[in-house]
This record gives structure tokens, sequence and C-alpha cells, in this order.
């Protein structure tokens, strides 16, 4: 019965956001910016989050656009990995 179904894989999550640190050994921490409208006030409202994403070459520094999307658990806070570095800090 298993072979008739073909098993979908779920889309794995890519977000884009701000290299805020690269002091630890292939890791970085992305701040992610999102911008939601409140359901009550219809305000826009700026809310970020800080994730810890593999870095293998140790090439993104602070202040460095980046791409991440989700993986497998790599450490007990690192679930994401880099894909590209969209531009470079100035």
């Amino acid at each position: 019965m298993d072979t008739d179904v073909q098993k979908e894989k779920k889309s794995k999550l890519v977000l884009q956001g701000i290299v805020a640190s690269d002091k630890m050994d292939k890791t970085i921490v992305v701040e992610i910016r999102m911008r939601k409208l409140h359901p009550l006030y219809k305000k826009y409202v700026t809310r970020s989050k800080r994730v810890k994403a593999h870095d293998e070459k140790n090439d993104a520094h602070i202040g460095d656009t980046v791409r991440v999307e989700e993986c497998r658990p790599l450490s007990k806070e690192k679930h994401w990995r880099l894909i590209e570095i969209v531009e470079r800090a100035k």
C-alpha cells in the first residue's frame, strides 16, 4: 500500500534577515524582522526573532543580509542553515 502512495516532502521555511553575531565557529545569529498588521488596531507592528544558523565556511559577517532555511536539529539551539548571502555589509 505504501508503494502506491508517494510521500510528499514538506517545503522548508526560508527566511531572510541580518547577521547580528558571527563570534561562534560555524554559527551565525540572524535577526529576522517581520511587520504584521495588528488585528484590532489596524496598525503595523514590527516583530523580530533571532535564530542560530549553521555557516559551514564562516563566510557571513555582522551586517550581512542572508537567507536561511529550516533543517534538522544540528545542536541544541541550531535548526537553520545558511543558504546564501544576499548582500554584504558596507
